[in-house]
């Protein structure tokens, strides 16, 4: 089962819809979290009816492990104004919510002024690098179904620097790349902190949020993302990364900050 078909969920009701996930895609207990985040947004966009409002930011919490099998999905309008709706959607088992969204989506406004001053990070090219060989043991199970070309450190090699880079994509090709394969593979890679360890440690994200700044329209399909990261703290044993993905045209995709726990 590839990205798309797992990111496709099934409406149940106006409010509810079920998810299912396969074994193959964990990491630790539960399921890979970009994969929990980004099927609670394709909930998010099927129960918004106006199809003109796409995702524009969105915050999450994934309070406990989601582990794999089918999951039931509650859709709540928030508000829905006249161009913009916030939704939130949940992962609800036994009454207990295990993960928790909350997105805008908002519709194009014409005729406003567009800039992007951010200049794109140094991007050796995709096809000069070769897949890294990463997979379980050393990784965790999901990364089997992904492809990464490292740029600079790999984790857990004791660095002076929480800075993480490089391009990844499925390794199947994926037919649909909307908001929520983004939401996938800006989680996709592994925390920057974990470049700092000289050994590995469990590590939990706790709190996410995400502004969608760019488009995937025109960008050649089978292209992998770039993606930077760096965490410039840490702190009782929490750290603060800020993430960014980035086109091989050098646009901006998307921006996130991630709170993650270093466990032990």
């Amino acid at each position: 089962m590839n990205l798309s078909d797992i990111l496709e969920p099934t409406r149940v009701s106006d409010r509810e819809f079920s998810v299912s996930m396969p074994e193959g895609w964990t990491q630790g207990r539960g399921a890979f979290g970009g994969l929990v985040l980004g099927s609670l947004l394709r909930c998010i966009e099927l129960a918004e009816p106006d199809g003109n409002r796409t995702l524009r930011s969105l915050t999450a919490e994934i309070a406990g492990p989601v582990l794999p099998g089918t999951w039931k999905v509650v859709v709540e309008t928030l508000r829905r104004g006249n161009a913009v709706s916030t939704v939130r959607a949940s992962i609800v088992s036994e009454e207990e919510v295990l993960a928790d969204m909350v997105a805008v989506l908002g519709r194009p406004r014409p005729g406003m002024p567009q800039w992007q001053t951010k200049a794109a990070p140094v991007m050796e090219p995709w096809r000069h690098l070769e897949p890294a060989p990463l997979g379980p043991p050393f990784a965790p199970v999901f990364t089997q179904h992904l492809e990464y070309r490292v740029v600079g450190a790999l984790p857990f090699g004791g660095g002076s620097e929480a800075i993480a880079s490089g391009w990844v994509r499925p390794r199947e090709p994926c037919p649909s790349r909307g908001a929520a394969y983004v939401v996938a593979m800006v989680d996709a890679w592994w925390p920057a902190c974990a470049i700092r360890f000289d050994e590995p440690r469990p590590l939990a994200t706790i709190t996410f949020s995400l502004q969608l700044v760019g488009s995937l329209e025109g960008l050649n399909a089978e292209a992998p993302l770039f993606h930077s990261a760096t965490a410039p703290v840490a702190h009782d044993g929490y750290t603060v990364e800020f993430r960014e993905l980035w086109g091989e045209d050098g646009r901006l995709v998307a921006l996130n900050q991630q709170t993650i726990a270093i466990i032990k």
